[in-house]
């Protein structure tokens, strides 16, 4: 193992905020009129409840000056990890809480919420203004069963970082694709690691998905099928090639000292302290690492994707925030206008730039201020073009929480018997006979 830089830890974007707070973003008082307030519930970004911190508590805050007082938004923040987030939210929209008005939601809960009848469908004469110049794959995790029922806010996807240095020492030519299998053999040979994440959460599931998708496959192949209808594509060839990449790095040793325990920071951690030097992770940890002010900010590259199999184009993971009003909601009209604020192309530009998270709108990447300061915008663009989103389906907090179950620790994944185990447990909670 190389020896380690000291520096600071950086910690994900969002990370500080753990608690549900709640703040009047606009700035106005409580005297103003209730019928005007808006309650936007936000992911953690990093700008928490600060109107001038560059997240969403700010766009809250420019969208309601900009309406000339049709709306007030204020914000509350949920909790840091996606799967908490959809409990609350979940919790909420059940007991018909007139409180949320518009929601910021995960992709991957897009179906489920929709299909429970707790999302309102987005107006006929909105569609085109939500879509215009939206990246195609983020456009279809804004939708259920042929109708749209978000606006696609900001986008996400994987790069692999890597150091120019070590890939140079390794005779890797990284202005080609590679493969994951290449990464492992450098990694052993140079003693050094992958950073991935592989705790058991829905990063996981992220990196899973994006493994047999790049191997041509499916995790779930029908995903608009009633429960007992769905199959799986774990237990093909493509998911049997994307449990081998996971054994491989685990029985080599090369993600790291705790692979089961690793996650977007503990991976960035081990990056910045040059435990590792290659990393696939979010594009904000550029921002973080020159935050950090590390010294080698110059040794530091990008690239596509590692493929699954040689061969294959690789698919990168696909994320981000997708925008949402309450179906309980008795400001609809008022919701659904502030939205059009809150994801129009300048908000976009304006939240990237200020928390790092990459705009869904194709039209942001030729900024020139986001060019430059984001470098590798050109990738995170054809990385969206070409991402693989998770399934969509209402089942799939079963999905993932099966998945993650059954493919953890790492260390025991078993191309010959943990896609099969799996799918026998997916379908067997889908029928009915099996708890998670």
């Amino acid at each position: 193992m190389r020896g380690r830089r000291r520096g600071r830890t950086v910690a994900a974007a969002g990370a500080v905020v753990a608690a549900v707070v709640t703040t009047t973003a606009c700035g106005q008082d409580d005297t103003s009129d209730s019928t005007n307030r808006l309650t936007w519930y936000i992911n953690p970004d990093g700008g928490g409840t600060n109107p001038q911190g560059g997240g969403q508590a700010q766009l809250a805050k420019e969208c309601t000056d900009a309406s000339g007082g049709q709306y007030q938004i204020s914000v509350q923040v949920l909790p840091n990890s996606a799967s908490d987030q959809r409990q609350q939210l979940l919790r909420r929209l059940a007991a018909g809480d007139k409180g949320v008005d518009i929601m910021s939601v995960d992709p991957v809960f897009v179906a489920e919420f929709a299909e429970a009848g707790f999302l309102e469908k987005v107006p006929s004469d909105k569609v085109d203004t939500f879509t215009d110049d939206v990246v195609d794959p983020v456009i279809t995790s804004a939708q259920w069963k042929d109708e749209m029922y978000a606006s696609p806010f900001w986008a996400n996807t994987q790069l692999l970082w890597y150091r120019k240095s070590a890939a140079k020492e390794a005779g890797l030519d990284m202005s080609k694709p590679v493969t994951w299998e290449q990464l492992v053999e450098v990694a052993e040979k140079d003693d050094t690691n992958i950073g991935v994440q592989a705790s058991r959460y829905e990063g996981y599931m992220v990196w899973i998905n994006a493994l047999v998708e790049g191997a041509g496959g499916k995790v779930v192949e029908n995903p608009g099928a009633d429960g007992q209808e769905l199959t799986f594509g774990l237990d093909t060839d493509q998911g049997r090639a994307a449990a081998e990449v996971i054994r491989s790095i685990a029985q080599k040793g090369v993600g790291g000292p705790a692979l089961g325990s690793t996650d977007e920071t503990s991976t960035l951690d081990m990056f910045q302290t040059e435990g590792a030097d290659y990393m696939v992770n979010w594009p904000y940890v550029y921002a973080a690492l020159e935050q950090a002010e590390v010294d080698w900010i110059d040794d530091i590259g990008w690239a596509k994707y590692p493929a699954t199999v040689e061969g294959e184009d690789s698919r990168p993971p696909l994320g981000g925030i997708q925008m949402g009003v309450n179906s309980a909601s008795t400001k609809k009209d008022k919701a659904w206008a502030a939205v059009e604020c809150l994801t129009s192309e300048r908000s976009q530009r304006e939240y990237m730039i200020g928390t790092g998270n990459p705009a869904a709108r194709k039209a942001v990447y030729d900024d020139a201020e986001v060019k430059k300061i984001f470098p590798m915008a050109g990738l995170i663009r054809s990385s969206l073009d070409d991402g693989a989103a998770r399934p969509s389906t209402q089942y799939y907090g079963d999905v993932s929480g099966g998945i993650q179950r059954e493919y953890s620790p790492p260390g025991a994944v078993d191309p010959s018997t943990t896609p099969a185990q799996t799918t026998q447990l997916l379908t067997d909670v889908l029928s009915g006979d099996a708890l998670l």
